[in-house]
């Protein structure tokens, strides 16, 4: 019958280091910070375990058997390779990535963020690639199962194991072409609801919270076309009379790239009479990614381009 496997224990190895250096129980359990009764009986488990007496009296000093000897080397190299193991990750340098981050976003999001993080890619680290793929996944089963890096946008899953952040909040407006009849004169709900709309659904959906607050109000918008892009829609916006809902900083806010899509499309953007709920935008990961020094380098860069002021193209 064979006998089983000995119980491999890191703690001996260091033991075994510590006598071996100080050649004294006293000074191998000081180095340890523990007593020397504890260090004597290790010493013991060692001898037992070597079939050795590894460390024996001469005089008032101990001296170190021809076995011990020979171990000397090798057990300082395993201390300092378990060391290295156990140790917390060090930091990252991005110019030495080479990797390919796969990120999860809404079409508006990724036109939005894509030149602001390959500019810093660029400069930073540029052996990363970004992929971007649209929000056809089911974002906390891609996440789990590294499907995609990072999902950025509305979070409206509740996984108990990812990790999502705030990024910015932003507040709902109209855009309209330049020219707009709603450009002109005092816009309030009933000329709103009178209007021709385009609501932004991936689900197909013709309703959302403005429609909740024009119902408030005995109201009812007609939706003349649903899309499932905010970019499609914003140029549509800008090409006839169709009222397009869009995201935009507050007005004492700071200018995000999340925000600026519509200028570049020469839309006009009016302030909502009606209350609406704001928009969260934020960055959600799986948390086997959290000490990931890559990882960190990127969720670092996509709130850099996010808050950034500086929306000039790579």
């Amino acid at each position: 019958m064979n006998s089983p496997d000995p119980v491999i224990d890191a703690n001996l190895a260091v033991a075994l280091d510590a006598l071996l250096t100080e050649q004294s129980v006293t000074r191998a359990a000081e180095r340890l910070h523990t007593s020397p009764a504890a260090m004597s009986r290790t010493l013991a488990r060692l001898r037992r375990a070597l079939q050795d007496p590894l460390l024996v009296r001469a005089g008032q000093a101990m001296v170190p058997t021809p076995r011990a000897q020979a171990l000397r080397d090798e057990a300082a190299t395993v201390v300092r390779s378990l060391g290295a193991l156990l140790s917390p990750g060090t930091g990252v340098d991005p110019a030495a990535l080479r990797s390919t981050f796969t990120l999860q976003t809404a079409d508006l999001v990724g036109a939005a963020l894509a030149p602001g993080l390959l500019r810093l890619a660029r400069q930073e680290a540029p052996g990363v690639s970004l992929r971007f793929r649209a929000e056809d996944l089911e974002a906390g089963a891609a996440l789990r199962d590294g499907r995609i890096d990072l999902e950025i946008g509305s979070i409206d899953h509740v996984d108990p194991e990812t990790q999502v952040e705030e990024l910015v909040t932003l507040r709902m407006v109209l855009a309209v072409r330049p020219g707009h009849p709603l450009t002109e004169g005092a816009l309030t709900p009933e000329r709103l609801a009178a209007a021709e709309h385009v609501a932004v659904s991936r689900r197909g959906r013709f309703t959302g919270p403005l429609d909740t607050a024009l119902a408030e109000r005995d109201l009812r918008r007609r939706v003349a076309v649903v899309l499932p892009s905010h970019l499609a829609a914003m140029t549509l916006a800008a090409r006839s009379d169709i009222v397009c809902l869009v995201p935009a900083t507050a007005p004492d806010a700071a200018p995000s790239p999340l925000t600026e899509t519509a200028g570049a499309l020469g839309l006009r953007l009016l302030d909502v009479p009606l209350p609406l709920p704001p928009l969260t935008i934020g960055m959600a990961w799986h948390p086997r990614h959290a000490a990931d020094g890559a990882h960190r380098w990127l969720r670092d860069a996509v709130r850099r381009t996010v808050r950034t002021t500086d929306a000039a193209s790579a």
